[in-house]
C-alpha cells in the first residue's frame, strides 16, 4: 500500500491538537479541584500550552503561521517558568524567544514562506547544516551548558543565603541549563530554516519532560506541572514527525550546486 502523507499528517496533527485539549481539559479539571489552586493561573497556562502546541504542529510542517501562535506561547510560558522557579527558562523566553518569533517570521519569508502571488500557502524552503556547523552546534551545546548550569547554582546560592529557598536542586540546576542552551540552539537553526533543528528539539522536549517530572514531584513545582509535562509529552511526538517532514524539505529545497538564482533555497 503507497504511503499517502498528506493524509498521514492531516490525521497525526489533528491527533496531537485534541489529544492536547483532551489532556489539558482533564489536568485542569482534577487541579482546579485543590483548594490552593490559583484558578486564572492555571487557566492561562493551560491556554498558553494549547497555544504551544499549535505552534508546534504549524512549525512542523513548515506554515509561517506558527510565529502568532508563537508569541504567545512563548509569553505565557515565561509566566509559568517564572512561578515555578526554573529562572534560566523564564529569562529565556522573555529576552531570546519573544524577540525571535519576529526574527523567525522575517527569515522565513524571505525562504518563501507564506502566500504566493496566487494566494497558494507555500512551506518554507529548508536546508541542512554542514558537518563543520555540526561541530559548533555540539560545542556550543557542552560549553552553554556549563556555563548556565553555574550561573544557576551561583543564583540558587544567592537565594539559599538569603533564606528564600530550603536546598539547591543540583537535578533542577542540570536540567534548567540544557534546556536553556539547547532552545537557543534550536530557534536560531528555526529561524534560518535549518532541518536539523528537529534533532534539537527532540532532546528539548526529552530534557523538559525530566524538568517538569522533577516540578510535579516537587513541593514549590507549582500548581500546573502536569500540564506542561503533558505539554511536552505532546511536543515530542510532534517533533519527531517534524524531523520527518523538515529532512524532506530540505531534500526539495536544496539548489544544485552553484545554481540559487532567487536565494532561498542555498
Amino acid at each position: 500500500m503507497k504511503f499517502n502523507e498528506q493524509k498521514f499528517n492531516h490525521w497525526f496533527n489533528l491527533f496531537i491538537i485534541v489529544g492536547m485539549l483532551l489532556s489539558v481539559c482533564i489536568v485542569n479539571f482534577f487541579e482546579l479541584q485543590k483548594p490552593e489552586v490559583e484558578v486564572i493561573k492555571q487557566i492561562v497556562v493551560a491556554v498558553g500550552a494549547v497555544m504551544g502546541v499549535l505552534n508546534t504542529v504549524l512549525s512542523a510542517n513548515g506554515n509561517i503561521w506558527n510565529f502568532f501562535f508563537g508569541v504567545i506561547e512563548v509569553s505565557i510560558c515565561a509566566y509559568a517558568n517564572y512561578d515555578s522557579g526554573n529562572l534560566g527558562l523564564f529569562y529565556q523566553h522573555i529576552l531570546y524567544f519573544l524577540p525571535m518569533q519576529f526574527v523567525g517570521l522575517w527569515q522565513w519569508k524571505k525562504r518563501g514562506a507564506g502566500r504566493d502571488e496566487s494566494g497558494e500557502n507555500q512551506k518554507v524552503k529548508a536546508r541542512k547544516l554542514t558537518a563543520r556547523q555540526w561541530w559548533m552546534v555540539l560545542f556550543s551545546f557542552v560549553l552553554g551548558t556549563i556555563a548556565i548550569a553555574g550561573i544557576l547554582y551561583w543564583l540558587d546560592m544567592v537565594q539559599l543565603s538569603a533564606g528564600h529557598i530550603d536546598e539547591i536542586d543540583i537535578a533542577k540546576i542540570g536540567l534548567d541549563a540544557a534546556v536553556v542552551v539547547l532552545n537557543v540552539i534550536g530557534q536560531i537553526l528555526m529561524s534560518f530554516a535549518f532541518a536539523e533543528q528537529w534533532y534539537i528539539w527532540n532532546g528539548v522536549n526529552i530534557f523538559s519532560i525530566f524538568l517538569w517530572l522533577n516540578r510535579l514531584f516537587s513541593p514549590a513545582g507549582g500548581n500546573y506541572a502536569a500540564v506542561m509535562l503533558i505539554k511536552y509529552i505532546f511536543y515530542l511526538l510532534n517533533s519527531v514527525n517534524g524531523l520527518r517532514i523538515w529532512l524532506k524539505l530540505a531534500k526539495n529545497g536544496t539548489c544544485p550546486q552553484g545554481a540559487c538564482p532567487h536565494k532561498t533555497c542555498c
